[in-house]
């Protein structure tokens, strides 16, 4: 619930599962002897009320008692979940929300939601982890504040500063990359091979793997659907003939080309858990291994190969140029590898004079 004053006009706004004017409304009538001016439905959510009336009563009581009803409960968080779902949200972005609120939800244990226990959400967000993190578990529910009409429990994003290096200890190398597909035939898993090859090789996310269908195998191009934008991705030639034999193999006539046992298409854990049993036969750290990666390693290899980075967020499907920056980013092995390439420190390490 959001509150407002303008002198003696006060504006109320509340959430109210099912778009009811909220039951609580009729108690701070009865109680706060207000007079009704006007009651309004948000066009963009219908279960937010805003009503209009002039207060007739103490400010500081009506504070204590709008904070009576900002329960965190779980038929809050299912109609949340409903309402990003019928504004086109992708799943990933529901389940991930889903589980950032899930996780306050079991912080508050039942608690009255105040700014001052989201503020110390926060702090324990930035203990535990990393700041993109922590700004993901943000805007989660920030967006849930705004669907409830309390905008004034908003907090703001941590200020993250732009990376020049990524950790050496997750940056995956194209030798690591090949020893992960050899590991996954040696191990008899040839779809696990083709997933591989196939997301490294285009780009793609994980979640565009059911975009690769047999159709667009034989016609060397997918149209991929990802955050209410559709593109072309093409596939390489000899990634097209591994995938027409493999799934003339497995006698897929028609739709995505990798699918469970039941025929239904993989999922990131699907390929996840898959991808993390590779890692002491490949002799890959499992840090390293999580399909995110492969698409990492496509762009950086792309990116020094052309040095073309609006194509490459073309073909990443990336709206913003700067979060393509990201993709690119190497660790500082490269660049320390650069700066002795320099020639510039001229002195030797036994301190041997140098002869001019």
């Amino acid at each position: 619930m959001h509150f407002s004053c303008a002198g003696s006009i006060c504006v109320y706004r509340c959430y109210s599962p099912g778009g009811r004017l909220p039951e609580q409304f009729q108690f701070y009538k009865d109680t706060a002897g207000m007079l009704i001016f006007r009651c309004l439905k948000n066009v963009y959510n219908e279960n937010i009320w805003t009503i209009l009336f002039i207060m007739t009563f103490n400010k500081e009581d009506f504070t204590k008692v709008r904070e009576n009803d900002r329960i965190l409960s779980d038929s809050l968080l299912e109609n949340y979940k409903a309402w990003l779902k019928e504004s086109e949200k992708s799943t990933r972005t529901v389940q991930k929300y889903g589980y950032y609120l899930n996780l306050f939800q079991s912080f508050l244990g039942g608690e009255q939601v105040t700014k001052q226990r989201v503020l110390c959400w926060k702090e324990e967000l930035k203990e535990r982890f990393s700041p993109g993190t922590v700004n993901g578990a943000l805007a989660a529910l920030n967006g849930l504040f705004r669907f409830c009409g309390w905008e004034d429990l908003q907090v703001r994003f941590l200020k993250v500063g732009r990376q020049t290096f990524c950790q050496a200890r997750r940056e995956l190398t194209r030798n690591e990359y090949i020893r992960l597909v050899r590991a996954a035939r040696n191990e008899g898993d040839e779809r696990l091979a083709l997933v591989l090859q196939t997301i490294c090789s285009t780009g793609i996310r994980i979640s565009e793997l059911s975009g690769i269908t047999v159709e667009a195998v034989r016609a060397r191009a997918a149209k991929i659907e990802c955050k209410g934008k559709i593109r072309t991705v093409f596939l390489p030639t000899e990634l097209c003939q591994l995938l027409n034999f493999y799934a003339q193999k497995m006698q897929i006539c028609a739709g995505p080309v990798f699918v469970t046992r039941r025929g239904k298409p993989l999922d990131r854990s699907n390929v996840w858990r898959d991808m993390k049993k590779l890692s002491e036969k490949a002799r890959v750290d499992q840090e390293k291994i999580f399909p995110h990666n492969l698409r990492h390693l496509f762009a950086r290899m792309y990116y020094s190969q052309e040095k073309d980075l609006l194509r490459l967020a073309d073909i990443l499907g990336h709206s913003d140029i700067n979060t393509t920056r990201v993709y690119t980013i190497e660790s500082g092995e490269n660049h320390i590898r650069q700066l002795e390439q320099l020639g510039l420190v001229v002195e030797q390490y036994n301190r041997i004079s140098l002869s001019l």
